[in-house]
């Protein structure tokens, strides 16, 4: 099993904090970083690997005494996570993939359960407008940060569009575990698509959409947040 963490970016919306060092490195408390907490994942997989960019050496000083390979993306100004996904394809051992974007803050059991499920799975979390409505005072404000997300039958419909009407059940958590086999057809698909910097969740929506291949989802009551802001920051702080 291979456990990738996606932290090629800085971060800019948390300003001063992320000026000299990636987003993934924001203490959140006691001096542990948003990369500490994940790591704690790293002991459930075999293969662990880090995607670095914007001050890629301070992300392998913090974490010297683990055994981690790096992959280094150049070019993340310029692209975007799933470009720094791709080029893991040289590190990896086998196995299918668990991917973690690396500013979120969860549940460790996340990953014990999502790494016994099978087949390509998109981890969804069931509690999110609570903490939503702790970030923003309109619903409003909610619709146009969260991500519309349709599931049917177990599986995932569309995923990365803005809300139009009704808020969704589910909101996508920065964590999916894919096959192995399974990613070698997506590193083939990004390249017919040439797009750079397609985000994340529009390239999950492209691969349903052209049928390259399904996702089920599997929901979670497990606590988990994201960090895109000073606010995102002070509410986790304050909760953790």
């Amino acid at each position: 099993m291979n456990f990738i963490v996606l932290a090629s970016g800085r971060g800019s919306r948390l300003n001063k904090l992320t000026k000299n060092k990636p987003k993934c490195l924001t203490v959140i408390k006691n001096k542990k970083t948003l990369l500490d907490y994940i790591a704690l994942n790293f002991n459930e997989c075999k293969n662990i690997i880090i995607t670095t960019g914007y001050r890629a050496h301070l992300i392998e000083k913090h974490l010297s005494n683990k055994n981690i390979n790096y992959v280094r993306n150049k070019k993340f100004l310029k692209t975007n996570m799933v470009e720094s996904l791709m080029s893991c394809k040289k590190k990896l051992k086998g196995g299918d993939l668990i991917i973690v974007y690396g500013d979120i803050y969860f549940d460790p059991k996340i990953i014990k359960k999502i790494k016994k499920l099978q087949g390509n799975t998109i981890a969804v979390n069931a509690n999110w407008l609570q903490s939503w409505k702790h970030r923003y005072a309109t619903l409003d404000k909610i619709k146009e940060d969260a991500e519309d997300l349709i599931v049917s039958k177990g599986k995932v419909i569309s995923i990365g569009n803005k809300i139009k009407k009704k808020l969704p059940k589910y909101q996508y958590m920065g964590i999916v575990k894919i096959e192995y086999k399974t990613f070698i057809k997506l590193i083939k698909f990004y390249k017919k698509l040439n797009n750079k910097k397609i985000s994340f969740t529009h390239f999950l929506n492209e691969v349903i959409k052209f049928k390259i291949t399904e996702f089920k989802y599997f929901a979670f009551k497990n606590y988990w947040y994201e960090v895109d802001n000073f606010a995102d920051l002070k509410y986790l702080k304050n909760n953790i």
